[in-house]
């Protein structure tokens, strides 16, 4: 995992300088942003403060567990229950339908990542993306979280659904670079989207714990 991230330390800062100098010159370059993704799983857990840290959006084996609404409004089939961040890593993951996901929780939890943000001229920004550790061969997609809207929303990163499309490698490398209609703030965040379909939804995420998954976010 050092290695790794160490990897992923310097792609970034190729990444910046590439980016950044070529599109803008030095002083873009110097006002580029950059952000660690961490698991959503940790995320929502922290802002909802709950009391055994969980994914609401992955689920393992409970038998007997009961049918059930559980976190974010998603109904779980019976024979199931949230998968919690501190379970075994090597339990097999499944949808809230119950369809195997063939990841395993240690697997998920482990991907990592980076955002860059870089200002451009015309008011937009531009967002590139490294991701590591992710399913291979998946598919993912990138979105904008709003939570300055109730309930809380959610856009395509670049704004129509066109350019928020992302496949990992065979080795679950993934990067993607693309233009946010407008620059990110506190109020937002950038958002990995996991489709266990293996579809691209464009300008939707699928069906929330079914289809798609929230992995990692990264919020200015």
């Amino acid at each position: 995992m050092r290695t790794t991230n160490m990897k992923l330390s310097h792609t970034i800062r190729i990444l910046i300088a590439t980016v950044g100098l070529s599109a803008l010159g030095a002083h873009a370059a110097d006002e580029a942003k950059v952000l660690p993704f961490e698991t959503h799983a940790a995320f929502f857990s922290r802002e909802t403060q709950q009391k055994t840290p969980l994914d609401p959006q992955v689920f393992v084996e409970q038998p007997g567990a009961p049918a059930a609404t559980g976190p974010q409004g998603i109904k779980r089939s019976a024979g199931l229950r949230n998968a919690l961040i501190a379970d075994t890593p090597t339990l097999p993951l499944k949808t809230a339908t119950g369809q195997r996901m063939n990841l395993t929780l240690g697997a998920w939890l482990g991907a990592r990542g980076e955002a860059i943000l870089t200002p451009q001229p015309d008011g937009r920004e531009k967002v590139t993306v490294v991701l590591s550790g992710l399913k291979p061969n998946g598919h993912y997609s990138l979105f904008e979280n709003h939570f300055n809207e109730k309930p809380i929303g959610f856009t395509p990163l670049d704004g129509s659904g066109q350019d928020n499309d992302l496949v990992a490698d065979a080795e679950g490398n993934a990067a993607l670079t693309t233009i946010a209609p407008v620059p990110l703030t506190h109020d937002n965040a950038v958002l990995v989207v996991y489709h266990s379909d293996g579809k691209s939804h464009g300008k939707q995420r699928g069906e929330i714990g079914v289809t798609a998954h929230h992995q990692l976010i990264a919020r200015p």
